[in-house]
């Protein structure tokens, strides 16, 4: 086998386990922000016990860093909604919205990242819209509170994704990672006491939810970062992104195969969810003529969304 077949075969791995984040959101009867909360510290702390981090943070700029850690705040938001919304809803739903993000990311890189607007993206994101509306109409009524948090958490990825484009190439991606996650942790121990909750701010996980917050951390977050660190050396950036965005591919499936989702959810739903994907795969396409260069854009933060331009 060759190393660039290797390689892709491990990013459709890393995407595979990207997947079962939401199945395992849904399955962690913690709220979302401890959730959020553990997986944010399993993983930063982890990586401050390696030496080369503590190298890499040495020397990037106090200036760098504070951009950061501000990164961090909204990765830490868009993970609370995100798990938010599979809370208010289920895992398909919230990986749906999730594949929203390009919607935004058409008006929002441009602006941060000072390019002119692409026509054929922007007309590519509004045929995301009537895919949202099917989205919409194919739920149940109490789910579509879990709907707009959604669209939300699509809104924060697609925000931070555009500030990593300009930033994440300035400093090392496991010391930016350590930084970003653990600013993000600090943030949501700042926030918790604000918020209101019954009993404790930070209930600690029994063990079922202990056991699925090592899986969660460790081997749907650290193991897929690692391994596309090391397949990005050998993948093209255009190979990259049509592999990635079948994150919500692999979501929505392990959904109806795991938790049944299905039975809840109607026609409309799953053909608003076509249009959505095929807008996305659509993307990649219309713009392989731009030239890219495949870098990690924080692989550990946001499974894989937009971790290529």
């Amino acid at each position: 086998m060759s190393p660039a077949a290797k390689a892709r075969l491990q990013i459709h791995f890393c995407v595979f386990l990207w997947g079962f984040t939401a199945i395992l959101g849904k399955l962690i009867t913690l709220a979302a922000l401890p959730l959020v909360w553990w997986r944010m510290l399993l993983v930063s702390g982890t990586l401050l016990l390696v030496p080369r981090v503590w190298r890499a943070l040495r020397v990037v700029p106090l200036r760098l860093a504070l951009a950061y850690a501000g990164i961090g705040v909204i990765v830490s938001l868009h993970w609370l909604t995100f798990y938010g919304a599979i809370k208010l809803a289920n895992a398909s739903v919230a990986a749906t919205c999730i594949a929203v993000a390009p919607l935004f990311l058409a008006f929002l890189e441009p602006l941060l990242a000072r390019r002119r607007f692409e026509l054929r993206e922007l007309l590519l994101a509004l045929v995301v819209v009537p895919g949202v509306a099917l989205v919409v109409d194919g739920v149940p009524a109490d789910m579509r509170v879990g709907v707009a948090v959604g669209v939300l958490s699509a809104l924060l990825v697609a925000t931070f994704s555009a500030l990593n484009k300009r930033l994440v190439a300035h400093a090392d991606p496991l010391a930016v990672t350590a930084l970003e996650l653990g600013a993000g942790a600090a943030f949501l121990t700042m926030l918790a006491p604000l918020l209101p909750h019954s009993g404790s701010a930070w209930p600690l996980p029994d063990a079922h939810d202990a056991l699925l917050l090592l899986i969660l951390a460790y081997a749907c977050t650290l193991l897929p970062f690692a391994l596309s660190l090391h397949a990005l050396r050998q993948v093209s950036a255009f190979s990259m992104q049509l592999i990635t965005n079948l994150e919500p591919v692999y979501a929505i499936v392990l959904a109806i195969v795991l938790l049944h989702e299905q039975r809840v959810l109607d026609a409309r739903f799953y053909l608003g969810v076509l249009v959505i994907l095929g807008a996305v795969f659509l993307h990649p396409l219309l713009s392989r003529r731009r030239r890219h260069e495949a870098q990690p854009e924080l692989l550990a933060t946001a499974e894989s969304k937009n971790l290529v331009d």
